[in-house]
């Protein structure tokens, strides 16, 4: 009995042990402190410890501690019995010289157990010099833009990370908010950014972070970052950003007379501050670029693929290429397929996955082409090219998918007696004619019924005409129909006939974006409108398709340069405005403007 007694004390006493709390023990104090300014360690443990065993700090000097205190609590919730204790081990420290130092782990024991804690990282400030002196227009690093300071020791610096960049190139702007001897600071919305005029603009998720202390001009500060966006300057030449404004509830030392004890002893005002503007000085791209270099600029890889090699004629084939890497992903072009005579391609699918950092937008962007071949045979598909500019290496690269040989079978449904006669294949809206089935009905063997008076008298002068018109009928629709089919097969000719109802459909879409106040939608369908409309009247490939060969070819065309500088304000502003929408205003104008110059072009006679 004793025995059994014992073994089950045993198991429950190994239970209680594997449900026994995890010891947590962890170390805390100030990232940041100013020399001679006393501040706290505190050392943290939910267990009952003893034994503790701090290292030496040679680094700092203690002034009091440690000071001990315990707190538990307990709780009953559906018939379970939970508890939590927490001992708490605090000192007062004070660093001797400015630097960045370490407080190395600290051990304690529980139940017979040592356990070590986290060690700490702390940045000593120099103390504030006296008299406190700042001033604004300060420069620092080369890359620190000036401060304006306010009378309550408030201000805002504004921060790029590069001053020099090449067009394209990611730069990140940061407005830092600076404050000292207020009780509390808040922003509000009403903030007056500038127009970030000749940039693209990517603003970044603000993060609710603590203030944290920083040494600027010879003072101490609590700062925090009020705003972040990464910049993409658009051409060359200095680009200035203009001041922007900001508005903050300050919480300062009342100068009223306190009549209660009730009074608040801080007084709550309004407070503007200004941050200052900036100049970047923008690089142009160096000359020598590729034949397919559409803009890309930073550091990208392409991983290309195809579905199939070998398939039966109507089945369809997929190419994708997953462009990845870090730049302005947003603007880089979708680089064309030369698809071999005989196949039948689709628009590309785009799809992208980005997301924006401090270092710019990265991510992937994976397009994937289609094209049903219609013939039998062995067909070659050239590399496809991507060209870009390498931020890092300051240099042009070109990357190419391999040559892809596709064998294509003779599909099921088409004709075997191929040897004996040649036979047409045509479709219509990319379906081929399929024949529904026909009937077969037999011979009725029945007698024939006498023909009564009320039978239709059938003349037989002219039953010759029950032959003829259905052989004319048959004869007109093989010439409409060869001619419909050659006119298919131009497929430069059936794009120029198409670009003014695809524009028409586009902006269409763009004028139901717009009423729905979809910005997104608006400025993509505008884009694609107009980028559309120009290559299928110009007949220029898409992996041709640029500013400069749109502008070549229209001067061919004997069109006016008033009108060519109007094709270019369009282009321009549409793709500018898709990634830094405008007003509502902005958009009427920009839907006017693309619907007068398509007018115009058709005007032309292009």
């Amino acid at each position: 009995m004793y025995k059994k007694l014992s073994i089950i004390v045993l198991f429950l006493g190994m239970a209680l042990a594997g449900f026994a709390e995890e010891v947590v023990f962890k170390a805390n104090a100030p990232k940041q402190v100013v020399v001679g300014q006393a501040f706290r360690l505190t050392y943290t443990l939910n267990q009952r410890g003893r034994d503790l065993r701090t290292p030496e700090t040679p680094d700092f000097d203690v002034l009091a501690g440690p000071s001990e205190a315990e707190s538990s609590s307990f709780s009953f919730s559906n018939g379970h019995r939970s508890s939590t204790y927490e001992k708490t081990y605090t000192y007062m420290l004070a660093a001797r010289q400015a630097g960045t130092f370490t407080i190395p782990p600290t051990t304690v024991k529980v139940s017979g157990e040592t356990y070590t804690c986290n060690g700490l990282r702390i940045e000593v400030l120099p103390a504030d010099k006296q008299p406190s002196q700042t001033s604004g227009n300060q420069t620092s690093g080369g890359q620190q833009q000036t401060a304006n300071q306010s009378s309550d020791n408030i201000f805002i610096r504004t921060i790029v990370s590069k001053s020099n960049v090449h067009e394209q190139e990611a730069l990140l702007l940061t407005y830092k908010l600076y404050f000292a001897n207020v009780n509390g600071i808040q922003l509000t919305n009403n903030i007056k950014f500038p127009d970030f005029t000749g940039f693209l603009k990517q603003e970044l998720d603000q993060a609710s972070n603590q203030a944290e202390l920083e040494h600027y001009n010879g003072r101490n500060y609590q700062t925090a970052v009020v705003y972040r966006a990464v910049l993409y300057p658009q051409h060359a030449g200095d680009l200035t950003i203009d001041p922007g404004s900001f508005e903050f509830v300050v919480s300062v030392p009342s100068q009223r007379r306190m009549r209660s004890f009730f009074d608040s002893p801080y007084d709550e005002v309004s407070r503007v501050v200004k941050a200052p503007g900036t100049t970047i000085h923008v690089s142009a791209l160096p000359s020598g670029k590729p034949a397919g270099f559409s803009g890309g600029v930073g550091k990208f890889t392409m991983t290309p693929s195809i579905s199939q090699t070998e398939l039966q004629a109507n089945e369809a084939v997929t190419i994708k290429l997953d462009i990845t890497g870090a730049g302005n992903m947003k603007l880089i072009k979708t680089p064309a397929v030369d698809w071999p005579e005989g196949f039948e391609p689709y628009d590309p699918k785009v799809s992208n996955n980005f997301s924006t950092t401090t270092a710019g937008v990265s991510g992937t962007k994976s397009i994937e082409y289609l094209a049903i071949p219609r013939q039998p045979g062995e067909y070659t598909i050239p590399a496809v090219t991507f060209s870009y500019f390498d931020i890092e290496d300051k240099a042009y690269r070109t990357l190419r998918t391999p040559e892809y040989t596709i064998r294509v079978k003779r599909g099921a449904s088409e004709s075997t007696s191929g040897d004996q006669q040649s036979a047409v294949v045509s479709y219509t809206q990319k379906e081929d004619i399929k024949q529904l089935g026909t009937d077969i009905r037999y011979i009725d063997t029945k007698p024939l019924k006498p023909a009564s008076h009320q039978s239709p008298v059938i003349h037989y002068d002219h039953v010759w005409l029950w032959y003829v018109i259905p052989l004319i009928i048959a004869l007109v629709l093989l010439v409409v129909l060869r001619k419909q089919i050659q006119e298919a097969a131009d497929i430069t000719r059936v794009r120029y006939k198409r670009a003014n109802k695809v524009a028409k459909k586009r902006l269409k879409a763009a004028e139901t974006a717009m009423k729905a106040n979809n910005k997104d939608a608006f400025y993509e369908e505008i884009e694609r409108a107009a980028w559309t409309y120009l290559s299928d009247r110009l007949s220029i490939p898409t992996a041709d398709l640029n500013k400069e060969n749109i502008t070549a070819i229209l001067k061919q065309k004997g069109v006016n340069d008033s009108l060519i500088e109007q094709v270019m304000h369009v282009l321009s502003t549409a793709e500018f405005a898709r990634y830094a929408p405008g007003t509502d205003h902005a958009m009427e104008d920009l839907y006017t403007a693309t619907t007068n110059l398509i007018n115009q072009l058709e005007e032309e006679k292009l």
